[in-house]
């Protein structure tokens, strides 16, 4: 099995802001995460990251926000997207 794209979006804001969000469905797990998904759901401007929902091989799934790393209890899909618009929203003061 091949991996398998679920769900992308980009969006461009006005003042510059890029939303990304890319989920695929992959055919062997990302160690240390349990679930087969590989997912990055990035938010920020030209050169800056703000938000970043991310698995990678030796980290898992974790989440950057703003300076800060650490570790993403990942639920379901649904779970991630809404956890990831809810600091895009606090960020930009405004509903996604």
């Amino acid at each position: 099995m091949k991996a398998e794209l679920l769900f992308r979006e980009r969006i461009i804001y006005d003042d510059g802001a890029i939303l990304e969000m890319t989920i695929w469905r992959v055919p062997d797990r990302v160690p240390p995460s349990r679930h087969f998904l590989k997912y990055a759901l990035f938010y920020g401007l030209p050169g800056e990251r703000l938000v970043l929902y991310d698995n990678e091989r030796g980290k898992g799934d974790h989440r950057h926000y703003g300076a800060r790393e650490e570790t993403y209890q990942f639920v379901s899909i649904e779970r991630l997207v809404a956890d990831f618009k809810r600091d895009v929203e606090q960020l930009r003061g405004e509903a996604i």
